[in-house]
């Protein structure tokens, strides 16, 4: 008598895994879900970031902003090494993301080790050799750049025409978010919102300083952490980051928190 197969298990009927079209309007409607009254602008870069990576095979990204004086400063990124390749950029004054804020246009170079742009940026960037081409996206309003993001990849190549269209669309959902009702309809930048997000990123760093201290990780690990928790919690990221600085959280209840939930 043949043996009768056993019923599945529901829950492995449901852990199939979302097609990339559905993993595209759940990013949407991720990010849109941010866009209410008093949202914290850091996660929402930080969750572009993340939708970028994954949506267009990105092996890392990374966000810069100009401050209330003109001048740029990253503000998100996936990974410590898409964040070195921001500095080197602002160190050497010139690159893709730099010159895409400049232009408020797509910036591509398939191949990082064959441009002859940028010269001291390139140069800097083949000591590291993490990637190989990036595709710098603006965030743009109304012709105006207030910001770009960096797609970077570690084998050279450009991305489809389709991929860049989506990452523009991604950048320009985030804009919508950065920019508060008011300035759109005025056309102005609102410089004292992207100030506050900018120094939030300072508090962001020291925070991933103290946990990485305390826990021996690296700070890619210590970031995930610190997010996981104020997204366990529902907690605004930069409080529990200033919390963390301050005292007032304990390190160790945060690292605590995420052996927990990685053994639930």
């Amino acid at each position: 008598m043949p043996m009768q197969s056993e019923p599945q298990d529901p829950a492995e009927t449901a852990a199939v895994e979302p097609t990339r079209e559905q993993r595209i309007a759940r990013a949407f409607v991720e990010l849109a879900d941010t866009l209410v009254d008093d949202y914290d602008m850091i996660d929402l870069l930080d969750r572009l970031v993340a939708h970028s990576v994954d949506l267009l095979a990105a092996d890392a990204a990374a966000i810069m902003l100009a401050d209330a004086d003109g001048g740029l400063r990253t503000v998100a990124a996936s990974s410590e090494d898409a964040q070195l390749m921001e500095l080197l950029q602002l160190q050497s004054g010139e690159g893709p993301c730099m010159e895409s804020v400049r232009t408020s246009a797509p910036v591509v170079v398939t191949d990082l080790t064959t441009t002859d742009r940028w010269p001291r940026f390139v140069a800097a960037a083949a000591t590291r050799g993490a990637f190989r081409s990036v595709h710098a996206l603006p965030l743009r309003l109304r012709g105006e750049a207030i910001g770009a993001m960096n797609l970077l990849h570690r084998v050279p190549g450009p991305l489809p025409a389709d991929d860049l269209a989506l990452g523009q669309a991604l950048a320009d959902v985030a804009t919508v978010g950065i920019l508060a009702e008011r300035a759109i309809r005025r056309g102005e930048i609102v410089a004292e919102q992207l100030q506050t997000a900018l120094n939030s990123r300072v508090v962001i760093e020291q925070a991933k300083g103290v946990l990485s201290q305390v826990g021996g990780l690296a700070m890619d690990q210590a970031f995930e952490r610190l997010r996981r928790y104020s997204r366990g919690r529902n907690l605004r990221l930069v409080e529990v980051a200033r919390d963390l600085v301050n005292q007032r959280l304990d390190a160790a209840a945060v690292l605590a928190e995420y052996s927990g939930a990685r053994h639930r």
